[in-house]
């Protein structure tokens, strides 16, 4: 058909597969890196053989994050394949673990379209395969973190003080690290009811829950409704140009809402450090002044339009039925508070 710009075997020709390659590989030395920190085994630099042996402790958590990442971006490859758009394979980002940041060991991974959308279904398609595919590797990683729990003594091996407590320590220390729960941990949580839950100032030492969390947030993030991320794609593909607009602008207003408490918040504390805004505690508790970030980004960087493909047209039943599962998937992952510090 004419609207398609490539033949499949030009697509697979023109990848540069050593560089493809090398990022991967330089990507799973720092996720094992992370991993292995993250389950109280840091790194030591004593030789080669040292190095190595340490990383083996990252691998539940490294293999698992890459898992995710690539199939994600896989699925996004594959639909764009698919159509015949040209499509490059997965980068993935280093990033070697920093002692003063969340050291996750990669900022993710991207694929890189040089065509124009040539219809409406390509569009769909390929804005909605990614987050499918990575969801469905993060539902089963959570739920195999919950089925999987080593026992308590775990936990006691990276943090000694706990044991001497008598268990970990509730309400934690001030300035610990959390991560808020989204609708899809709640509820495996519960319908799998493990033997303990780990608090969420301790789960990112489980490395398959992490990894699952991670993945569900990562997704979140991708269907955010706004601009050209996959959720501005669905967004476009199903309510058109006027309903990919209004969504997008309704959604930044949602967050800026989300976020205005807590920023409010940061300010009193400036300004008069014990003074407390007029909100209640419920608000500031479900009040993430990272969305201020989010919404800056998106209206300032990455844009709130969304570009029209060559053709636009309805999508089908099957095509719209997908596309609200994926609306509901976002609301599965969404996690309105996704970090904080006690």
């Amino acid at each position: 058909m004419g609207e398609y710009p490539s033949s499949r075997q030009r697509i697979l020709a023109e990848q540069n597969y050593p560089l493809h390659a090398g990022l991967l590989i330089v990507t799973l030395v720092t996720t094992l890196w992370a991993g292995a920190f993250w389950t109280g085994h840091p790194v030591r630099f004593d030789g080669i053989s040292t190095f190595l042996h340490d990383l083996r402790y990252g691998i539940p958590y490294g293999a698992s994050l890459l898992i995710f990442l690539g199939t994600h971006e896989f699925g996004h490859f594959f639909a764009a394949f698919y159509h015949r758009m040209r499509a490059s394979l997965p980068y993935f980002i280093p990033v070697p673990p920093l002692p003063f940041l969340l050291s996750l060991g990669t900022l993710g991974a991207v694929i890189r379209i040089r065509d124009r959308i040539p219809h409406t279904n390509a569009l769909f398609d390929t804005g909605v395969a990614g987050p499918l595919a990575g969801f469905i590797v993060a539902l089963g990683l959570i739920a195999y973190g919950f089925t999987h729990l080593p026992p308590i003594e775990y936990i006691y091996a990276i943090h000694p003080e706990y044991e001497a407590l008598g268990g970990i320590p509730s309400p934690p220390p001030a300035n610990t690290l959390f991560l808020g729960k989204n609708l899809i941990y709640l509820l495996l949580e519960k319908a799998l009811d493990p033997v303990y839950s780990p608090p969420m100032t301790e789960m990112y030492h489980y490395p398959f829950l992490f990894t699952g969390w991670l993945g569900c947030f990562v997704t979140a993030l991708n269907l955010l409704p706004v601009g050209q991320l996959d959720g501005g794609h669905i967004l476009y593909a199903m309510f058109g140009r006027k309903g990919h607009r209004n969504g997008a602008i309704a959604f930044l207003f949602i967050i800026t809402m989300f976020g205005l408490p807590s920023l409010v918040l940061l300010l009193f504390e400036l300004i008069s450090p014990g003074m407390m805004p007029p909100f209640p505690k419920w608000v500031l508790e479900w009040s993430w002044p990272g969305w201020i970030l989010w919404a800056i980004i998106l209206t300032r960087f990455l844009g709130i339009n969304h570009p029209p493909t060559m053709l636009d047209h309805t999508l089908s039943p099957g095509r719209k039925l997908v596309g609200w599962l994926a609306i509901v998937i976002f609301f599965l992952c969404l996690t309105p508070v996704p970090f904080g510090i006690t």
